[in-house]
């Protein structure tokens, strides 16, 4: 179908951004106000932390190598206190953290695989420290009893791959206080010559790589007691247990493989087939999560996890092959040059590090990066849920004319190939006894909110993307574009005494405030809607679809 006419299609069988289905009584996000770099795709905003005493927002400037401080005691209008420089400490701010007085900094070294520092400052930005950590600190967070910050040192190798660092999480005790903080190395060097298999999900796959310097811990959750900690190892799709009190990762666990041959695991696979055309595949799906987070219900810990998926591309090593470029056995795939056309499987991006067990040269399975979903896991690493097509479903139904678009310019279909919309970051809140998951789309953008009350059976609430397709990305027309980061401030800690999501755009190098409310159940729901059976959507809409 040509595109013109799909998009006619759709047009006749909604109304985009204000479509009135059904709704249940729940929260709603409204955008209030938002802070501008007027800086276009150099992650001039991508992390935030919260000040609750002085209603400072803190937010990683990459471009500028600074924490800017955002006054947001009127959230319409944030304000630019002043900003703080790190280039005194290394070659780029990746993360913030904020507690009890303490903002914490993770910096990396001007050579990325030297040792990294976390840098301590006051709410006002006056130095207090700095600690020597594992080589590239990329995520820090402080323990919820506020005795440790834990820092994940990606350790990722040189483009040649000449100097592969080790991961590792490093501990800083602050429990005496920043003058007296001490640091620990929580490695992986107990695995080396440990053999995960290909079934158990765990990719150990670097050139010359030790189990150790395979391992690239991307993003920590912690338990609530603070004696557990739970690291997304993002390209090596696991995730590694810490136990707090022996300072030793106790497990690496697989996360294993979403198969998208499964009802309800449906994905677009394609850019070249002018449609939206969400089916099931002969694919399976690495869940490779980025941002993780932890909740308890019932006593009981869990993480949920956002899936965005990513593929290792040096210089000495790529990973990455178009299924078209691949030889498919024909024993497993029968119909190998119906998929490997463009408008079916051809294009979709897969490792070639997995597939072809017997290696033989001929790929038996396929290994797409990424879930295009979140996911919620026990405290062992069991899957417990993973919300399937749900978010390509619910982008089909909003911005059909800009389905799986990317995020530096108004697009259609053009991610379906890769990882479709790209879920990256996640945070979690509580309010009036409901915990809600909050989720970012790296591409097409915006927000997705469910509640998770039941971490079992989720249930959609809200997608708002305050995103302008009629804008001009480079121009700063378009509004919110990549959003990196995600923090939740409780109505407690609001200075409005409504809750508040503040979301950190890469792209568009914007940090916009969300008012959480109560939404009644007359109020149509902005953007999409909870009350209509996602598996349905596309039917619903007449959207084309294919076997």
């Amino acid at each position: 179908m040509h595109t013109s006419k799909f998009l006619g299609l759709v047009a006749s069988s909604l109304t985009l951004g204000a479509l009135a289905l059904p709704a249940t009584a729940d929260v709603q996000l409204t955008p209030v106000g938002g802070y501008l770099t007027n800086v276009f795709n150099e992650g001039a905003a991508e992390i935030s932390a919260y000040d609750p005493v002085t209603q400072r927002l803190f937010v990683t400037n990459a471009n500028a190598n600074t924490i800017d401080i955002i006054n947001i005691g009127d959230p319409t209008q944030p304000t630019l206190v002043s900003s703080i420089s790190l280039n005194l400490f290394g070659g780029g701010v990746n993360s913030v953290a904020f507690k009890n007085g303490v903002l914490a900094a993770a910096v990396e070294a001007d050579v990325a695989q030297d040792a990294g520092q976390v840098v301590f400052f006051d709410a006002d930005g006056v130095v207090q420290g700095a600690v020597a950590v594992g080589a590239l600190p990329d995520m820090l967070t402080f323990t919820p009893d506020g005795s440790k910050i834990l820092v994940a040192n990606e350790g990722e190798p040189s483009s040649d791959y000449s100097n592969d660092p080790v991961g590792s999480v490093s501990i800083i005790d602050i429990s005496a206080g920043i003058g007296g903080a001490t640091v620990s190395e929580a490695g992986f060097t107990q695995f080396n010559g440990t053999s995960f298999t290909q079934a158990s999900g765990v990719r150990i796959f670097g050139p010359g790589a030790t189990v150790a310097q395979d391992l690239e811990p991307e993003y920590i959750a912690i338990s609530a007691d603070s004696t557990k900690a739970y690291v997304s190892l993002q390209e090596n799709n696991a995730l590694g247990i810490l136990n707090l009190t022996t300072g030793e990762f106790e497990q690496i666990v697989g996360l294993g493989f979403k198969d998208y041959s499964q009802p309800g695991n449906e994905l677009d696979s394609s850019d070249r087939d002018d449609a939206i055309n969400i089916v099931n595949r002969p694919v399976f799906g690495l869940y490779q999560p980025d941002a993780i987070a932890t909740f308890e219900v019932a006593g009981q810990t869990y993480i949920i996890s956002a899936n965005e998926g990513d593929a290792r591309d040096y210089d000495a090593f790529a990973e990455e092959e178009r299924i078209k470029d691949l030889v498919l056995d024909p024993n497993a795939f029968p119909n190998a040059a119906e998929l490997q056309a463009d408008e079916a499987l051809g294009r979709l991006a897969v490792t070639s590090t997995l597939g072809d067990a017997d290696g033989d040269g001929l790929y038996e399975a396929l290994y797409a990066f990424g879930g295009r979903s979140f996911s919620i896991w026990d405290a062992a690493g069991n899957l417990v849920f993973d919300s399937g097509s749900q978010f390509e479903q619910i982008v089909a139904q909003a911005f059909p004319e800009f389905f799986n678009s990317d995020n530096d310019e108004n697009t259609f279909d053009t991610r379906s190939d890769a990882k479709g919309p790209e879920p990256e970051g996640v945070t979690i809140g509580e309010i009036e006894g409901q915990i809600y998951a909050f989720i970012g789309l790296e591409r097409i953008g915006g927000v997705m909110v469910y509640n998770i009350t039941n971490p079992t059976a989720p249930t959609f609430v809200q997608y708002v993307n305050n995103r302008d397709f009629n804008g001009n990305p480079e121009a700063g027309t378009a509004g919110d574009l990549g959003p990196e980061g995600l923090l939740f401030i409780s109505a407690a800690d609001s200075p409005t005494g409504i809750p508040l999501l503040a979301v950190t755009n890469e792209i568009s190098g914007s940090t916009r405030l969300y008012s959480i409310t109560d939404k009644p159940a007359s109020v149509p729901e902005p953007i999409a809607t909870t009350g209509i059976a996602l598996a349905g959507l596309v039917g619903l809409l007449g959207l084309k679809r294919r076997s």
